[in-house]
């Protein structure tokens, strides 16, 4: 009897695609946001990006999922023979990273203006559609008008330039959306660290946007100290890739090592293929860190009602040189996946420690008040399931007058779980009334202890362990925070 050939099982992303995407409207207002993308400045001078962009969308809506593999996209696209060495020609990979960085420009630039935002995960050339609530409207496209030039030099690496680019302010007619939290486990990424080649990622500058959060971004703090001051606001992404070779290598970079670019600290001790594995890594483009696009979004929506500009650069394109200002810089990561997290974090009262028999870090709490644990250990590492622990610190830049505002998790997810919290304007402001900070004043420095439940992967729910002000001011404990639950609970706290 002949049987049918039975398919591949539908993976989560393609099931999500076909169900977002599942009317002729819909495959419409896909189709006219690829054309606004594609056509825009971000891809503009790299017609094999756009054209990269376009083809795995439009192999999407005809649910070809199955030939959005590299060797496949390789021959289709881009004309190879079907017996290429996809080791050797890397086509495939380095334009799905530039890409990736493309994307993230555009979004920087324009916010979400149509009904869907477009994504291209790490490790996946499925593209990742989410639907806003925004209506569909034209960009309002303004070219960049000012453009300055900083450079990474990678000890195993040719020098890339990184740029920084302005736009004039917009208003744009819908609020942006952020796309939800994906992190790829451990061996995915390790499985497709080659795809991401390059090392910095272009930063935008952002404008206004929309009025409704105009009244309510002011009184919360952090956020009026980072961006209603004339200082430049910097915010630098995480380096996902650093910590995976510092898992393969055994050791804690420090912040010396990582700013002079010395990322193998001995070299020696490695077998060839752990070397030359780790070289790839440093290769890799880190600019697209799952969980750093959706911060990255939200934090450019707040500068926006400030009518203030955002500059973005990722971690191995930082300077130590750049500290030394009085501009006022948001960090993601820990001191793992970003170790200029230690350059400002010497005297905060949650310490992250690296544990090297559990290949993870944990929280320390170096002043514990009442009710509060002198160490936090997660029970879910990246991509689990179980708990985890963040930090929000709002602390100022030692020696200088600049603020520091850092978002760091124990994993990729508690950091995303930071974002969204710090985000989320009432939720910050009943929290941080409970600590007992209720305006502005001289006490105005805290750090924020949360929990996060995870779902294979997935920020479920987060919590506030610990409220601590800096300086000077009182510690919240769990018991004190506890007191206020109920006139917080209306924020979702």
């Amino acid at each position: 009897m002949k049987q049918t050939p039975s398919r591949t099982p539908v993976s989560a992303g393609e099931d999500a695609f076909s169900r977002i995407i599942g009317t002729p409207e819909a495959v419409a207002a896909l189709r006219k946001l690829l054309g606004e993308i594609t056509g825009g400045p971000a891809f503009k001078g790299s017609q094999r990006s756009a054209q990269f962009l376009e083809f795995v969308i439009e192999q999407s809506i005809a649910g070809n999922f199955d030939q959005l593999k590299e060797r496949l996209i390789g021959i289709r696209l881009f004309k190879r023979e079907p017996s290429y060495d996809t080791g050797d020609d890397a086509i495939v990979r380095v334009t799905a990273s530039d890409v990736r960085k493309r994307l993230l420009q555009h979004y920087g630039w324009f916010g979400t203006e149509s009904s869907f935002r477009i994504e291209l995960p790490l490790g996946s050339y499925i593209p990742r559609v989410s639907r806003s609530d925004a209506s569909s409207h034209g960009p309002s496209w303004v070219e960049p008008t000012q453009r300055m030039e900083a450079h990474a030099n990678l000890a195993t690496t040719p020098e890339e330039s990184t740029r920084v680019i302005s736009t004039e302010v917009v208003q744009p007619q819908t609020p942006a959306i952020t796309a939800p939290s994906h992190t790829p486990s451990p061996w995915l990424l390790v499985a497709f660290a080659a795809a991401l080649l390059g090392a910095v990622f272009c930063g935008w500058f952002v404008g206004a946007r929309n009025s409704a959060d105009r009244t309510a971004a002011p009184r919360v703090l952090p956020w009026p100290a980072l961006f209603d001051s004339s200082r430049s606001a910097h915010l630098i992404t995480s380096d996902a890739n650093i910590d995976t070779v510092e898992g393969i290598t055994h050791t804690n970079l420090s912040l010396s090592d990582y700013a002079n670019h010395k990322y193998i600290a001995q070299p020696n001790a490695l077998t060839p293929e752990q070397l030359k594995f780790c070289r790839v890594l440093l290769l890799a483009d880190s600019s697209a860190a799952t969980p750093d696009l959706p911060i990255t979004a939200k934090v450019a929506q707040i500068a926006q009602t400030f009518s203030k500009k955002l500059a973005v650069q990722t971690a191995r394109s930082f300077q130590l040189a750049f500290l030394s200002n009085n501009d006022n810089f948001i960090f993601l990561g820990s001191p793992r996946s970003n170790p200029w997290f230690s350059a400002v974090a010497s005297a905060l009262d949650f310490q992250f420690v690296f544990n090297p028999k559990m290949g993870s870090e944990f929280i320390r709490n170096a002043r514990p008040q009442k009710s509060e644990q002198v160490e936090y250990i997660p029970s879910a590492n990246g991509g689990g399931t179980g708990y985890s622990y963040a930090i929000i610190a709002f602390v100022q830049n030692p020696d200088q007058n600049g603020e520091v505002l850092l978002l760091a998790g124990a994993d990729g997810e508690a950091t995303g779980a930071a974002g969204e919290f710090v985000a989320d304007l009432p939720r910050m402001a009943a929290t941080l009334q409970a600590c007992g900070l209720k305006g502005a004043g001289t006490s105005r420095h805290f750090e924020i202890l949360l929990q996060t439940d995870t779902m294979a992967g997935v920020s479920r729910r987060t919590n506030v362990i610990a409220c601590h002000l800096l300086p000077g001011g009182a510690a919240a404990s769990t018991s004190n925070l506890a007191t206020h639950a109920a006139a917080a609970e209306s924020t979702g706290w």
